[in-house]
């Protein structure tokens, strides 16, 4: 007995163990469900917001939906069944009615069909049939006349369906004052809701469809365009950049065996014409290169990995709006350009950090002091040597049109750059942003950085010769000061180069 009353204990102990598993095993499962639900949710909201899933536009109307308002016949139909009115009658009267309210309200949502002959016709009939009904019988048959205005709005658009609109509910009231005395006032106001409201909810649900399909097709052109726009001008800067380029490489070819000075000094040339269209190909990708911080981060990590620096990223703080990221983001690819280009250090540190008003970046290596942002990656002139601390102003701390680009794009918005030796060695950049900045100004502009002096210089031989020299901005044109039969005018870089 004793064996028994324990074996059942026992058993009863393993019964509520096993319940609370399962209890605790269906809250996790819930709790998981739950959190897939909110991150699906979250996923869904975040794509719609960035126009990769397109707003449902629902199902599109048909006369599906005019069909249920057929259930206020019933009256009428419990009418024939009982005896209260003639059968054959009611029952063709009932067809008729039926059949040509379906074929009315399953083309009054196609124009075509909707404005044809056949349609209006039928529309007429209805009212015949639903008029002699309503007179025939009274009763439950009145409810077919607020059936005949829904009809007569779906069909109806325009000027035209107010006046006609309102014929049909004064057609609606006489009939039913005949039956039912003044009381049929209330058919005719039913009429006349039905005829308006319906037709003001289908003119809506048509404009909707309508302006949704307008925005769709201004959508495809407008990226069609952009797309024509975008290979337009890189046709014609790569097309005319590279002639310019063929055609001093084919000179610097034939002047190599005669006068080596005159084919460096079209190789020169060719230089400046590739840094320039580099800068103008970049100008002309820069919508579309506009990057996050957070993905700038990430390739700044697997540039420093791949160049044997160890990275170190930390954020913190509220994260910046999308135009104060990508400012960010460029501070970030070129410092990071620089560090393993130039700097030999062995660890780069990224840091972010802010306040609600203010947002931080700083950027630190362990490598050599005298480092510099990089030109080449922000479109300016020559590249600096790390470790070159002579005399050369572009390898100062503080010169480089690199960095003087990024000082002045943040001076633009309100935010400031600065770069220097760091205190226990190696190079820190840092910068500092507003969290939101605020919407340009229309026709305002971004300002540049001045573009680098460009040298450019060109020797003639032949049958006379002649040495030219400029020095000139990017952009501009200059030429030998002689041209002979077997030289080409030194062109510098620049957007309208002559062939």
């Amino acid at each position: 007995m004793t064996r028994s009353f324990e074996d059942r204990r026992r058993a009863a102990t393993c019964r509520r163990d096993a319940w609370r598993s399962a209890f605790r095993t269906a809250r996790e499962h819930r709790r998981h469900w739950r959190a897939d639900k909110e991150r699906f949710k979250a996923e869904y909201r975040s794509a719609r917001r960035a126009g990769r899933i397109p707003e449902d536009p629902g199902p599109p109307a048909s006369g599906f939906t005019l069909l249920p308002w057929l259930l206020m016949g019933m009256g009428a139909f419990s009418n024939v069944f009982q005896g209260d009115a003639d059968p054959w009658i009611g029952s063709l009267g009932l067809l008729a009615f039926n059949s040509l309210y379906i074929y009315v309200a399953f083309r009054a949502f196609v124009k075509e069909a909707r404005e044809a002959t056949s349609t209006r016709v039928a529309l007429v009939l209805l009212g015949l049939v639903t008029c002699g009904l309503a007179l025939g019988y009274g009763g439950s048959w009145l409810l077919f006349l607020p059936l005949f205005g829904l009809a007569t709005g779906a069909v109806l658009r325009g000027p035209q369906l107010r006046s006609i609109g309102t014929a049909v509910a004064v057609l609606a009231g006489a009939v039913a004052c005949v039956r039912d005395g003044w009381d049929g006032l209330t058919i005719a106001y039913a009429t006349w809701i039905s005829t308006m409201v319906t037709a003001a909810i289908l003119s809506l649900s048509e404009a909707v469809r309508e302006l949704r399909a307008a925005r769709e097709e201004l959508a495809r052109r407008a990226v069609e365009e952009e797309r024509l726009r975008f290979s337009r001008d890189l046709h014609d800067l790569l097309g005319h950049t590279l002639s310019v380029i063929v055609v001093k490489s084919e000179a610097a070819r034939r002047l190599a065996p005669r006068d080596m000075d005159a084919a460096l000094s079209q190789v020169t040339d060719i230089e400046a014409v590739g840094r320039q269209a580099l800068t103008e190909i970049r100008e002309a990708v820069t919508g579309y290169r506009e990057g996050s911080l957070a993905g700038e981060l990430d390739r700044a990590r697997s540039a420093l990995t791949a160049a044997g620096v160890e990275p170190s990223v930390s954020r913190s703080g509220p994260p910046p709006d999308p135009r104060t990221s990508a400012l960010l983001g460029w501070v970030v690819r070129e410092a990071v350009t620089n560090v393993v280009r130039h700097s030999d250090a062995s660890h780069c540190g990224i840091t972010v950090s802010g306040t609600p008003e203010r947002v931080r970046l700083t950027v630190t290596d362990d490598g050599s002091s005298s480092i510099i942002i990089s030109s080449s990656s922000s479109g300016g002139g020559g590249d600096c040597d790390h470790g070159d601390t002579g005399g050369d102003s572009c390898c100062a701390p503080g010169g480089g049109t690199g960095l003087t680009g990024l000082r002045e794009r943040l001076a633009a918005a309100s935010g400031t750059l600065t770069a220097g030796p760091g205190p226990r060695g190696g190079f820190t950049v840092t910068a500092e942003l507003p969290v939101e900045l605020p919407m340009p100004h229309p026709g305002a502009t971004t300002t540049a950085p001045a573009p680098a002096p460009v040298t450019a210089t060109g020797t003639g031989t032949g049958t006379g010769t002649g040495t030219g020299k400029a020095t000139e901005p990017e952009g501009t044109r200059s030429a030998a000061a002689t041209q002979s039969a077997d030289t080409v005018p030194s062109v510098a870089a620049g957007p309208n180069l002559g062939p």
